[in-house]
């Protein structure tokens, strides 16, 4: 039997945060009201001194669990190798501000680690112990365009599996099903400059069970007679490449992940009454179930980046929409 639970991804709240119309507290609450019942947090983002926390920010911190009733699920860690102009980062000096991200994470009463894509897979012998010692899991993330074709990305399962520790596994993106192109990516780039022939051939491309990042791959990564014919400049040229990390995976290819998967951003571009416009949500929840997934679905929302000119931000409204879906989801799906 699955025990899929809710929970949000901080990061979706962001410009609420950024622009000072939610504190941490707030946006804490908020989520609570919306029925999650789980949080996720980029500590370097909402948390002042990350990793090296205060005792007052990490007694503030519990003290909002406790007011809540959240559990804290998961931190999101990126591992920023370029600190320096003259040269990137050693592994020593990788390996020493991971093992303070774990460390932090042990402090803030979570269990689970977010490494951002591309984090590299020899980081993962070296961590061990401090995981084990701090009972901190690390978990790659597996995203649209960094997914389970990228050599990076195949390196870290390589030793995952090689290492089969309990401490170590991946969180999904499931910006990898998009069965369709985001349409409000669609009108902020076309807002932009954008040609129209542009998304009109990747619609031909979904409309057919593929997407542009499989289609360069089988045409290495040359653009087909069809793309070309789209191109009408240099704008819609240097653009076309960013339309790579919206992926068209069938569910089955998590089926030998299932046992590795410690959680789920459930990405969010534009929720309608229909759900999440360009991802089947409740496909891959009863996918999950059927699976016995036992953790949480994260909202995840990134429609706020490509908000028109002009339009008020729907961070708020997006988040509680994806949040009443997913349960009414559940609901009909686990009784």
């Amino acid at each position: 039997m699955s025990r899929i639970k809710t929970c949000v991804s901080l990061y979706s709240l962001q410009d609420e945060y950024l622009n000072h119309r939610m504190n941490l507290r707030q946006i804490m609450q908020f989520v609570k009201e919306k029925g999650s019942e789980g949080v996720e947090i980029l500590p370097d983002q909402m948390l002042k001194g990350a990793p090296d926390l205060s005792e007052e920010t990490v007694r503030d911190w519990h003290d909002m669990l406790a007011e809540t009733g959240l559990t804290p699920v998961i931190a999101d860690v990126f591992l920023n190798t370029n600190l320096y102009k003259n040269r990137t980062l050693t592994h020593r000096e990788c390996i020493d501000l991971l093992i303070k991200e774990i460390q932090q994470a042990n402090r803030l009463g979570i269990h689970l680690i977010r490494f951002v894509s591309m984090v590299p897979y020899w980081v993962i012998r070296p961590l061990l112990p401090y995981c084990e010692q701090y009972d901190v899991t690390i978990a790659l993330e597996v995203h649209a365009a960094m997914a389970f074709d990228i050599p990076e990305t195949k390196a870290f399962i390589e030793e995952m599996k090689a290492v089969n520790s309990p401490y170590v596994g991946l969180v999904i993106d499931t910006g990898i099903f998009c069965k369709r192109f985001p349409r409000v990516v669609r009108a902020y780039e076309t807002n932009n400059g954008t040609s129209e022939q542009v998304f009109d051939y990747i619609d031909t491309l979904f409309a057919k069970g593929s997407d542009l990042h499989r289609e360069l791959r089988e045409h290495n990564f040359q653009y087909p007679p069809e793309l070309e014919a789209a191109i009408q400049s240099e704008h819609d040229r240097m653009f076309v490449p960013l339309c790579d990390g919206y992926e068209n995976y069938d569910f089955s290819v998590l089926d030998e992940y299932m046992p590795y998967i410690k959680h789920f951003h459930f990405k969010l571009f534009e929720m309608t009454p229909d759900g999440e416009y360009s991802m089947d949500y409740k496909g891959l929840l009863q996918y999950l179930h059927d699976h016995d997934y036992d953790g949480y679905v994260a909202t995840e929302y990134e429609g706020n980046r490509f908000t028109l000119p002009g339009h008020p931000m729907q961070e708020k409204e997006q988040v509680a929409a994806q949040l009443s879906y997913i349960r009414s989801c559940l609901k009909e799906i686990q009784g």
